[in-house]
Order: structure tokens, then sequence, then C-alpha cells
């Protein structure tokens, strides 16, 4: 169903953006004035998602952190708005339930890479320096293809440094933010 909206002119704002509602069909993000629009996911990358944050929701369960993993949520930074595939956010902001997270809730970030090109230098070059302005610490990209991996990385001096590239068929321990091994192969790899 589609839903027709006034003509839009002009920069957006968090708000106007906030106020076109919930659209599963589609993600809206605003980049600092422009909004950026992107259909939903596909089943490889909602695969990954899922496992993912199951994944992490047990690390966190194992290891006490007081946090909580969540899915595609309203991220608002200084100079936009994103919906990242997985946030874990601290459990006091989750427990508000509001309809935004501020970056200074957020513990990691993870970009599940899209398979078009330009989903992918959203995903590789526009979002992570964005991300980094926000002070968000951690931030994680699986690439889904050609090969399942994930790379990690860890804010430093306001730019991001990769720590680990965690590839398909190995698992891999990582550390930080708290201690989880986990396998990309695994992730995007449908049932047999």
């Amino acid at each position: 169903m589609s839903v027709a909206h006034d003509p839009h002119y002009g920069p957006w704002t968090i708000e106007e953006v906030l106020a076109l509602g919930e659209d599963r069909g589609q993600r809206r993000e605003l980049m600092g004035e422009a909004l950026m629009m992107s259909p939903a996911p596909g089943t490889k990358h909602q695969r990954a998602s899922l496992r993912l944050a199951s994944l992490l929701d047990r690390a966190l369960q194992e290891t006490g952190v007081p946090a909580e993993v969540l899915e595609a949520v309203n991220l608002v930074l200084p100079d936009g708005l994103f919906i990242p595939d997985i946030v874990v956010v601290e459990a006091a902001a989750a427990a508000e339930d509001p309809i935004t997270y501020d970056a200074e809730a957020v513990l990691l970030v993870v970009e599940i890479a899209s398979p078009s090109s330009s989903g992918r230098r959203t995903d590789r070059l526009l979002k992570p320096p964005y991300y980094a302005d926000a002070g968000i610490e951690h931030l994680w990209r699986l690439e889904p293809e050609p090969v399942p991996a994930l790379v990690v990385s860890e804010l430093v001096d306001g730019r991001y440094v990769e720590r680990t590239v965690a590839e398909a068929g190995r698992e891999t321990k990582i550390e930080a933010p708290f201690p989880i091994t986990l396998d990309p192969g695994a992730l995007v790899s449908p049932r047999a």
C-alpha cells in the first residue's frame, strides 16, 4: 500500500523525518539535511541480523553487561538520524522505551553491508564518520559477500581503526565491548 505525502522542498530535519511515521517497507535516514531512503533488507541480510543479534544478546547475558541488543532503531547523531542494523544500548536507556536513542547510550553499532554498490559505499564510507563524530566507541561491519567477514573497529582519536577482521569458516573471539566468539559464515548461511 502506498501513502501520499505532501511534497517537501528544501532540507529535512529529524522531527520531519520522524513525523513521516513508521514504514516497514523502507528505511528513512537523515545524513546532514539530506533524506536517504532504502528498501527493506533482503533475506541474507535479515538472517545475519537476527543471528548476530541473538549472539550479542547471549554474550551480554553471560557477561552481565547492563545493556540491550536492538535491531533497526532510530539513532540521533549530532548531524543526522540513522537506523543501524543492530545497536547495543545501555539498559537504562532501553528501559525508557524511547522512539529515538542518543549516541551517548550506544555501546556498539553494527552495519550489515548492503549488496548494492551504493549501499556498500554508504555502510563503508559515509556512515562511519557520523558515528565517530557522535563518539560511538565500537563499530562493526558485517560483509556478507563475496566471502562473509566481520570488520571490528574501535574509535581512536576521533577515527575508527580496524582491530579485527573475522573471516568465514573460523571462530574468532572479539573482546570489546564485551567478549563474544563467532563465525561470520554461520551468520549468513541458509539452514540445510
